[in-house]
């Protein structure tokens, strides 16, 4: 959906995972809003084609080859990104992956992966965007955590832990950062329809129609209804806000 607002114009927008689901309508959103996107992803092609379909819409985009599970990748990430588009000014962190199962069925080979893409993913990206946003005197760094990391979820035990350090890690990122003008915020998904959640999903039918009747608004999320939050607080209207966590889960889960 294009907004016609340009709050974003000028700006240079990373965003991970970018090549489907979430970050595809993410930055389908920032590019709508005037940013040049870097559509960064471990799925080459995938990424390509995002980019393409983008720059057919008369936006500006380019495919980056990122694996946030590497400091080492996410630093060239940010180099090429520099090459094409220009310095990173908004670093979206939307990679992402899960395994539905109980705990104690879970082994340390999937732990070491969820925490790596989920957690160590963030790290890794920030690692290589701040020191450049610190440089210039400012930037917005928006994280996707879930609200499996504000208030638990069943059967991602280990995902739902990366998702609170995500929301820890932010807070404090937020404070230690605003003195540089960099902004630092946290949006989090409730369930949202999307190949991942439907590749888990299809298989448990009654877990997603149990899930559906505990969401008030009765469906789940789409990307798009998680982008205008992205979009939010990437823009200059909420430069005073830092350190920020907003669930968009259509009243799935309520802060007091």
């Amino acid at each position: 959906m294009t907004t016609g607002i340009s709050r974003l114009a000028g700006k240079v927008a990373l965003v991970t995972g970018a090549a489907q689901g979430i970050g595809q309508a993410i930055a389908a959103r920032l590019a709508e809003e005037g940013a040049k996107v870097a559509i960064a992803d471990i799925q080459e092609e995938s990424a390509a084609s995002t980019a393409t379909e983008l720059k057919s819409a008369g936006l500006e985009a380019s495919a980056i080859k990122l694996d946030v599970t590497s400091l080492d990748s996410a630093v060239n990430a940010v180099v090429a990104v520099e090459r094409a588009l220009g310095p990173v000014d908004i670093l979206v962190n939307n990679a992402g992956w899960d395994k539905l199962e109980p705990f104690v069925d879970s082994t340390p080979e999937t732990w070491d992966r969820v925490i790596a893409i989920n957690f160590r993913g963030v790290l890794n990206c920030c690692k290589a965007v701040i020191p450049g946003m610190q440089a210039r005197g400012g930037g917005k760094i928006v994280s996707i955590s879930s609200d499996a990391g504000r208030v638990g979820s069943l059967g991602e035990a280990v995902y739902s832990g990366c998702k609170a350090g995500i929301i820890a890690f932010s807070k404090t990122l937020a404070r230690e950062l605003a003195r540089n003008k960099i902004n630092v915020n946290v949006v989090c998904p409730g369930p949202t329809d999307t190949a991942l959640l439907r590749g888990v999903m299809d298989k448990q039918p009654k877990v997603l129609e149990a899930m559906l009747r505990a969401v008030p608004m009765r469906r789940l999320g789409q990307p798009q209804d998680l982008a205008g939050a992205v979009a939010f607080f990437a823009s200059p209207d909420a430069d005073y806000a830092t350190g920020q966590v907003i669930s968009i889960s259509g009243g799935l889960t309520m802060a007091g």
